[in-house]
């Protein structure tokens, strides 16, 4: 069957429809050999030779997002030139190839994204820029007093406790605010965050899963996470300099994904 070009790479995983364009029209795209610069482009992925950068496109079969328990001490990313553990020592068992959708920092843990749909993934990114929930579990070092409770809430978003003691765990729910603006704000009152910890995005929650391991999220989550994106106020446009901007870290990102793979 005959789809937009954009469409078959991004369900690919190579990238998002966007960025999918962005290939087409710095002719990087090639169908049977030939170089398709113009968008709007149809291909049949089940008949035709289609090649993203040079590399023959293979979609997958089926749409994979995974919910992994991120540990402590590793890099969210698939690879490092560190040599750190990354998100691929704790994807045993995955079939296929998969991205993660966003990163946490080095020594936060919790829950993180990964999909082989490029087209899925640039809607995450989109939805969580415009305000998809994320909940977070905080560890400090001494309790909050009351008006840097309502500060975290009036800056970040809403906050209470969910495990009392010396050194309290506090669950924050951030709305397009990053994590690491949450752990800055916490810096700034004097407080030392012993950890932090992602147990929700949207409706795909962590629960209990074990540290290092990873599951497939359920055809309902996905269902809730669809509404949940559809439901979201749609972004402001980006400038024509952000959008040459991106265009060029998108073209650098796939170039060294091509030198990795």
């Amino acid at each position: 069957m005959l789809e937009r070009l954009q469409k078959i790479i991004a369900r690919a995983g190579v990238a998002s429809r966007r960025r999918a364009e962005d290939l087409i029209v710095a002719g990087e795209v090639q169908v049977n050999g030939k170089v398709v610069t113009e968008l709007g482009t149809k291909a049949d992925p089940e008949k035709d030779s289609i090649r993203v950068a040079g590399r023959l496109l293979r979609p997958p079969e089926r749409r994979i997002l995974l919910a992994l328990n991120k540990p402590d001490g590793c890099v969210s990313t698939l690879s490092d030139p560190g040599g750190r553990p990354t998100l691929r020592d704790c994807l045993s068992g995955v079939s296929g190839r998969v991205f993660p959708v966003g990163r946490l920092e080095y020594h936060s843990t919790g829950l993180i994204l990964l999909t082989n749909d490029g087209d899925l993934a640039a809607r995450l990114f989109a939805g969580l820029g415009r305000g998809l929930p994320q909940t977070y579990h905080v560890k400090v070092k001494n309790p909050f007093t009351a008006a840097e409770i309502e500060t975290i809430a009036r800056r970040v978003g809403p906050i209470r406790p969910s495990r009392p003691g010396p050194n309290p765990w506090y669950e924050v729910r951030l709305g397009s605010a990053r994590h690491d603006r949450l752990r800055k704000i916490i810096g700034d009152m004097g407080h030392l965050v012993e950890k932090l910890k992602r147990v929700a995005i949207g409706p795909i929650e962590l629960a209990d899963l074990p540290t290092g391991r990873w599951r497939a999220v359920s055809e309902k989550e996905l269902r809730l996470l669809d509404e949940a994106l559809k439901r979201l106020p749609a972004g402001a446009r980006p400038s024509s300099g952000e959008r040459v901007a991106r265009r060029s870290r998108r073209r650098r990102e796939f170039g060294q994904e091509k030198k990795t793979a």
